[in-house]
C-alpha cells in the first residue's frame, strides 16, 4: 500500500500488458499459486503487486466489467462491494456519497486518476458519483494513512484509478442501459494507435435519472441529474524511452432532490434541494530513463470546479481550484531502491455567498522513500514526507513496512503516520450547506497513526487473506450544536479508535470463481456532546459477501451475489437509535449474441430492502445542520432492475 510519484514509469508496460485479474492462469496445484503480474501504478518502486511490502489490493479489469454492468455511469457499486470500504451516503437529499476505508471518515480517503489529484485536494461527496467507469483498466486500493507519499488527503487511504491503456489495434464499446427506476446511461470508448509515438483513448459519458419518490412522502427518494462527461487522453513514447502521459476531462451535472413538484416538508414549505457542478481538470506525467534503472519524472495537474447549491430558500455558489506539481528521480543505490522528490499543491475555495469560509491552503514538501531486499524472501521498505502547510504548520509523515514470503504464505506488517488539514466540509455541511455552521477558528489538523498485519496463502486455486488493522486518530474534527439552528467545528477531546479485521477466501475451478469476504469493526469515539465515549455513527460491526461468478469469454457470465450489513449506530435519528442489519442479494446475466455484441441484464436488491419500509426518511423538523432527512442506514431505492446491450468494435 504505497502512493503514487511514480506511476509514469510503468505507462508503457502497462500499456503492453493484459489488465489481469489476481490470481488467473495459476500455475497447477503442485507449486505456488502466483498472482500474475500486475505492475502497481500507485507506488514508486515499480514492482509486481505481489512483491510490494505494503498491501496493495487492485481491482482488475474482468471484476471492473462485472460491476459496470450493474452500474454504469459512476464507480460507487465498484467501490461498494469491495472488503473494507463502504460508500457511505452523507446526504439521501442528493444521494451523495463519499468512501470509508476500514471504518475511518469519508473526507481521510484521497481519491486519483493515474495518480493526480484530478478530482481536487478533497473530492466532494458527490465526485464519486460523476466518475464513468468505462475506460478504467484497474483500481488499486492503498488501505490506512498514505500521507507519508500523497500528504494530508490521504490520511486514511488512497483510492487510485487507472486509465485502460490502448492497444496496437483500434477498438472501441458502446454501452446502452435502462433501469426499472427511470434511469438511462450512454457510455462510449475509443482507443488506438495515432502514430508510431502516439496513442491516445476517449471517453463520453450520458447519463440521466428520474427523481424517484417510492415510499410516497413527496420527498425524492433518489435524486434525478442529468450529467455528461468526456475525458480523452494522450500517451507517447520516444525513441530514447522517454514516456508521456496527457489528459483533459470535462463534466456537467444538474441534480435535483428534496420535495417534489406540489409537496411540502413537514414544515408546510417546499424544500427544493439543487446542485449543479461544472469541472475542468487537466494532468500530465513525463518520465525519462537515466540509465541503469534510474529515472527522472515530472507530474502535474490543474482542476476547477464551480457550483450552485440550493437549500430550499438559500442559494450559495463556490469555486474550487487545485493546483499540484511534483518532480521526483528514481535510482538504485548500495542494494537498494530510492525515491526522492519535491512536490508542491494549492488548493484555494471562494464562496460567493459565505465569503468568511474561504480559504487557500499551499503546501510545499519533501519526500524520501527507500527499499531494500534482505534474502530472498524478506523486504523491508521506509517513507517519510515533509508537509509544510501554510495554515496548519509542518508535519513529518512516516512509513514502514516489511514483506516476508516463505513458500506459499506471504507476512506483511505496515505502520504510517499522518495528518489531515480541516476544511468547512464535513458530512453534515456536504449535505446541508454553510448558512449554519459558525465562523471557524482555532482548528488543529487532524493527526494519526495506523498499523495492520497481513497474513496471506496460495496454492492451486485456492486463495486467503486475514488482516488486522488499527488506526488511533487525534483532534478529529467533530461538529456541535450550538444554538437551535446552528453549528461549529471542533476538535475532540479525546482519540477516535478502530480496531478490526478482514477476511478474503477465493476459490477458482475452470471458468468458475467464488469469493467470500467478511470485516469487522470496532471503532469509538469521544462523545461530542458528553464526557464520555460512543460507537462511531453508521459504522457496521460485521459485514460480510458471497460472490460466485462464470464467465466464458466467447459466451456470457452469470454472477450470484449476496451481501450481509449488520446494524449500526445512529445520531440523531428520532425514530431508533440503531439501524436493523440487512442482507442484499443480486443476480448478473450477460450473454454474447453475436461477435462483439453483448446483452446484460442486473437484478439488484432482489429482497427489496429499503430503508423506508421501517421508518421514516423525514424528519419531523429539520436538524441543527439543516437537513430535513435520517442519515442513510440502508438501501433507499429497493429492487431495481437495469439491462441493456455492450457493442464492441475492433481490437484482438
Amino acid at each position: 500500500m504505497k502512493s503514487g510519484s511514480g506511476i509514469a514509469a510503468v505507462l508503457l508496460v502497462c500499456m503492453a500488458l493484459p489488465t489481469p485479474v489476481l490470481g488467473q492462469d495459476r500455475e497447477p496445484e503442485t507449486q505456488v499459486f502466483e498472482v500474475d503480474e500486475i505492475i502497481v501504478q500507485s507506488t514508486r518502486s515499480n514492482r509486481r503487486v505481489q512483491d510490494e511490502p505494503i498491501r496493495v489490493e487492485v481491482i482488475g479489469q474482468e471484476e471492473i466489467e462485472e460491476k459496470l454492468l450493474m452500474r454504469p455511469g459512476n464507480i460507487s457499486m465498484l467501490l461498494a462491494e469491495t472488503g473494507g470500504l463502504r460508500v457511505q451516503v452523507t446526504s439521501p437529499a442528493l444521494g451523495s456519497a463519499n468512501i470509508r476505508v476500514q471504518g475511518l471518515s469519508g473526507r481521510y480517503t484521497q481519491l486519483l486518476a493515474d495518480g493526480l489529484p484530478l478530482y481536487g485536494g478533497q473530492a466532494s461527496s458527490l465526485g464519486l458519483l460523476q466518475i464513468p467507469p468505462s475506460d478504467l483498466g484497474q483500481v488499486e486500493v492503498i488501505k490506512g494513512s498514505a500521507s507519508a507519499l500523497y500528504g494530508p488527503a490521504a490520511l486514511g487511504g488512497v483510492i487510485n484509478l487507472i486509465s485502460r491503456r490502448p492497444s496496437d489495434e483500434h477498438e472501441g464499446e458502446l454501452i446502452l442501459n435502462v433501469t426499472s427506476r427511470e434511469g438511462e446511461d450512454l457510455s462510449a470508448y475509443g482507443a488506438g494507435p495515432l502514430s508510431v509515438s502516439w496513442s491516445g483513448s476517449s471517453l463520453l459519458g450520458l447519463n440521466h435519472q428520474s427523481a424517484q419518490d417510492i415510499d410516497g412522502d413527496g420527498w425524492a427518494d433518489m435524486a434525478g441529474y442529468s450529467r455528461w462527461a468526456f475525458r480523452p487522453r494522450l500517451f507517447w513514447t520516444g525513441d530514447s524511452g522517454a514516456t508521456a502521459f496527457l489528459t483533459l476531462g470535462a463534466m456537467q451535472e444538474e441534480r435535483a432532490g428534496g420535495t417534489l413538484a406540489g409537496r411540502n416538508a413537514p414544515d408546510g414549505s417546499p424544500f427544493l434541494q439543487l446542485q449543479d457542478t461544472t469541472r475542468f481538470d487537466g494532468g500530465a506525467i513525463f518520465e525519462r530513463s537515466l540509465g541503469n534503472g534510474g529515472f527522472a519524472q515530472l507530474r502535474a495537474s490543474a482542476v476547477s470546479q464551480d457550483h450552485r447549491h440550493q437549500f430550499g430558500d438559500v442559494i450559495e455558489r463556490d469555486e474550487h481550484r487545485t493546483l499540484f506539481g511534483e518532480a521526483s528521480l528514481s535510482v538504485d543505490w548500495a542494494g537498494s531502491s530510492w525515491v526522492v522528490g519535491a512536490a508542491m499543491q494549492s488548493d484555494d475555495y471562494t464562496s460567493e455567498s459565505f465569503p468568511l469560509f474561504d480559504y487557500t491552503f499551499t503546501t510545499p514538501a519533501l519526500f524520501v522513500q527507500v527499499e531494500s531486499e534482505v534474502g530472498e524472501s524478506l523486504t523491508l521498505a521506509a517513507s517519510g514526507r515533509w508537509d509544510d502547510h501554510s495554515e496548519y504548520g509542518s508535519y513529518f509523515s512516516p512509513r514502514f513496512s516489511a514483506l516476508y514470503r516463505p513458500g506459499p504464505w506471504t507476512l506483511r506488517a505496515s505502520w504510517g503516520k499522518g495528518f489531515y488539514a480541516p476544511t468547512p466540509f464535513v458530512e453534515e455541511t456536504e449535505a446541508s450547506g454553510l448558512s449554519r455552521l459558525e465562523p471557524i477558528s482555532g482548528l488543529r489538523a487532524e493527526t494519526a497513526q495506523t498499523a495492520s498485519l497481513d497474513l496471506g496463502y496460495a496454492a492451486g486455486p485456492f486463495e486467503a487473506t486475514v488482516t488486522l488493522f488499527a488506526s488511533d486518530i487525534e483532534d478529529a474534527v467533530q461538529v456541535q450544536e450550538v444554538a437551535p439552528n446552528r453549528i461549529r467545528l471542533v476538535n475532540s477531546g479525546g482519540t477516535t479508535r478502530t480496531r478490526g479485521t478482514e477476511l478474503l477466501l477465493r476459490y477458482r475451478w475452470d471458468a468458475f470463481t467464488v469469493t467470500g469476504s467478511y470485516v469487522y469493526v470496532d471503532a469509538s469515539e469521544p462523545d461530542p456532546v458528553g464526557t464520555g465515549r460512543r460507537t462511531v455513527p453508521l459504522t457496521p460491526r460485521q459485514s460480510g459477501g458471497v460472490v460466485a461468478m462464470w464467465e466464458d469469454h466467447d459466451r456470457g457470465r452469470i454472477g450470484l451475489e449476496a451481501y450481509y450489513t449488520g446494524s449500526q449506530p445512529l445520531d440523531g435519528n428520532p425514530y431508533r437509535y440503531e439501524g436493523r442489519d440487512y442482507f442484499e442479494l443480486g443476480a448478473l446475466g450477460e450473454i454474447v449474441v453475436a461477435d462483439g455484441v453483448r446483452v446484460f441484464l442486473n437484478l439488484e436488491n432482489l429482497l427489496n430492502v429499503r430503508q423506508t419500509r421501517y421508518d421514516p426518511l423525514l424528519l419531523p423538523q429539520r436538524s441543527p445542520s439543516g437537513s430535513w432527512t435520517v442519515e442513510s442506514w440502508a438501501p433507499l431505492e429497493g429492487f431495481t432492475i437495469n439491462g441493456g446491450i455492450r457493442l464492441r468494435f475492433g481490437g484482438h
